[in-house]
């Protein structure tokens, strides 16, 4: 079927991840438009390894004929644009928060709730979730299938690149700074504190109960995606990593579940790879999960200070199955599905 993709926010860090998927995965480079801002109208961004694209001006872009629109703009500008696709015919699969706790708006991932797509029609509208939540939750849907999760305690360690790429340049530049003898201050822009050689636990706005918006999203969207029923709570700290979210994750079960039991179901588990062996380097770490697709997921044991109880550590690369190939995924189950 010929279709015809637009890419919203094609500039931005998930923007050119999600043109560089497409690529991989077999979209034909002129059935899809680049879009960003008028500031960077006139400029190209990379399709695949030999072709480019034209970035077109969003606030005056026609989006009659496009089927689906990939979007990654910021929730304001999603907020503004996507009536306008919507009415326009289009699909539109939202990488930003603004539609996600949307009670009319399925919020997806594929491994885990692909059923929910079918909600689309309601607006024309499928929500991503937070790249946090996608790993989480790809991880505990297996085993949330072979005995009831209760309680998630989870922390995380998130790397510069899930705040963009004026992100990842403060941490390169506040690194350089400091060896070259210049304030860090100088370079502190996205941050609330000093991100090189320093952990900062404060993600987004702090709300009124102490937690910061973005433990409140894994919470809420773990719900609204695998079960309404399942209590968690949530630290997300932010680390001196360019790419890649790992998470500490503490699970507490209704009924007994071994650690090899929950190992054996995660290694048949869809988007999932498991590296777990008690041994130096017998885990993956993020710089390892890179440019890399799958939720691996390393340090499964039993947690000894609760009944049913395992722990485990989860990474995975946040542009990519954290954002930019879920919103693709997604893309090709409502065509196979759907279209």
């Amino acid at each position: 079927m010929a279709l015809k993709y637009a890419v919203v926010g094609a500039t931005g860090n998930v923007g050119r991840e999600i043109l560089q998927i497409l690529s991989e995965r077999g979209t034909n480079a002129k059935d899809v438009s680049a879009i960003a801002s008028s500031n960077s109208v006139g400029a190209e961004v990379s399709y695949g390894e030999e072709d480019v694209l034209k970035i077109h001006d969003l606030a005056s872009y026609d989006f009659e004929g496009i089927d689906i629109v990939l979007s990654s703009p910021g929730a304001k500008v999603s907020a503004e644009f996507v009536p306008r696709a919507t009415a326009a015919g289009a699909v539109v699969i939202d990488n930003t928060s603004q539609f996600r706790m949307d009670p009319d708006v399925p919020l997806v991932v594929p491994e885990v709730n692909p059923e929910a797509i079918g909600e689309f029609r309601n607006r024309n509208i499928i929500a991503n979730p937070n790249c946090s939540t996608i790993q989480l939750v790809v991880a505990l849907k297996p085993l949330h299938d072979l005995a009831h999760i209760k309680r998630v305690v989870v922390s995380t360690y998130q790397s510069v690149s899930g705040a963009g790429k004026s992100g990842m340049d403060e941490l390169f530049n506040q690194t350089k700074g400091i060896y070259m003898n210049e304030p860090e201050s100088k370079f502190q822009e996205n941050f609330t504190k000093q991100i090189a050689f320093n952990t900062i636990p404060q993600i987004d706005v702090f709300m009124e109960d102490g937690y910061t918006k973005e433990e409140w999203k894994m919470m809420v969207e773990t719900k609204k995606i695998l079960d309404p029923s399942i209590k968690l709570s949530a630290t997300c700290v932010r680390v001196p990593v360019f790419i890649g979210h790992a998470e500490a994750v503490n699970i507490e079960f209704d009924e007994p579940i071994t650690a090899d039991e929950a190992r054996e179901a995660l290694k048949l588990a869809e988007g999932v790879v498991v590296v777990d062996h008690r041994a130096d380097e017998g885990y993956v770490s993020q710089i390892e999960c890179a440019g890399e697709d799958p939720v691996y997921v390393s340090r499964i044991r039993d947690d000894i200070t609760v009944e049913n109880g395992l722990s485990m550590w989860v990474v995975a690369d946040n542009l990519r199955k954290g954002a930019a190939l879920n919103t693709v995924q997604i893309a090709e189950l409502l065509v196979s599905e759907y279209f």
